[in-house]
């Protein structure tokens, strides 16, 4: 048995607009966790078709998209286009510079489309990389059953109860667990020590932690995890009238400065700087950025 982690803090995700008529839930990258070493940004985030993120840059992260249901497109200034659909993810190393648009599917019933996206940061020696993408598609996930079948857990990236994740998807080392437990299930889930651990409750109700230190926390919030400690505990309650479902996040802390102007992440103010110089001049990295349109992008509803 190893040592539980603490809450160190837990909030609800408020609802805000992004984009172009999307919603999201921002849980990283708001003032009560502005950044939280790897990672920078975590949205939970409803799109309807007319809405959508059109053409927009990014330099010096990653992103991770998770597609909880429906689809999204997605499309950059290299060619390079593709969808993910229910339970697939999409890893996009932003490296020196990329310029894409993501757009939603219109669903036959009409239902909107739903998901995370979670930005993480890069290595100050990776900021200059070239940018990458590399799709998962849910039928690749490898998942595990404990406590008796009243735990599935997806094992997307990383290890848990002898699975190991099909391989690294990311620059940084990110460990992401898609788990859902039914009324009266436990699980205890180890972590690496030292990293950074947070949970989104995504559905239900799950209480997390033992004894003296058990907290029941409802949908929509970031549980944030002490870094002391290297094991997980969730649960839900017998009498519970619904599954506890959540992400559950970790990430190795990167030692160093974080300078974020919108989608530039880098390490100082005249990295910055040079971004913005980069991409209004298409250069650096921004060439292919010059009079370039996506063709998903033009669907959007003025």
């Amino acid at each position: 048995m190893g040592t539980p982690r603490n809450i160190r803090t837990a909030f609800l995700a408020t609802e805000q607009s992004e984009g172009v008529g999307a919603r999201v839930r921002r849980s990283i990258g708001v003032p009560k966790l502005r950044n939280f070493s790897p990672f920078l940004m975590l949205d939970h985030f409803t799109v309807s078709p007319g809405a959508g993120f059109p053409d927009h840059p990014h330099r010096g992260q990653e992103t991770i998209t998770y597609m909880m249901s429906g689809a999204f497109d997605h499309e950059d200034f290299a060619g390079n286009k593709g969808t993910i659909e229910t339970g697939d993810l999409q890893f996009m190393t932003a490296g020196k510079g990329i310029m894409h648009a993501e757009m939603p599917h219109q669903n036959a019933d009409g239902s909107p489309n739903v998901g995370l996206q979670l930005w993480v940061d890069l290595p100050a020696k990776l900021k200059k990389c070239e940018p990458r993408y590399r799709d998962l598609k849910a039928a690749e996930i490898p998942s595990v059953d404990v406590d008796d079948n009243k735990v599935h857990i997806k094992v997307i990236s990383g290890q848990s109860h002898g699975i190991d994740s099909v391989k690294e998807l990311a620059y940084t080392p990110v460990w992401l667990l898609d788990i859902k437990i039914k009324p009266g299930g436990k699980v205890t889930q180890e972590v690496p020590t030292s990293w950074n651990a947070f949970a989104y409750t995504f559905a239900g109700s799950t209480t997390f932690g033992t004894g003296a230190d058990e907290t029941t926390i409802a949908q929509y919030h970031n549980v944030v995890f002490e870094q002391k400690g290297d094991i997980i505990v969730a649960s839900v309650p017998e009498d519970a009238k619904e599954d506890g479902h959540f992400i559950l996040i970790a990430g190795l802390p990167l030692d160093q400065k974080v300078v974020q102007y919108g989608p530039f992440v880098l390490n100082t103010q005249d990295e910055v700087y040079q971004a913005m110089v980069d991409f209004q001049s298409h250069s650096n990295g921004f060439e292919r950025a010059a009079g370039w349109k996506s063709e998903i992008g033009k669907s959007m509803v003025h």
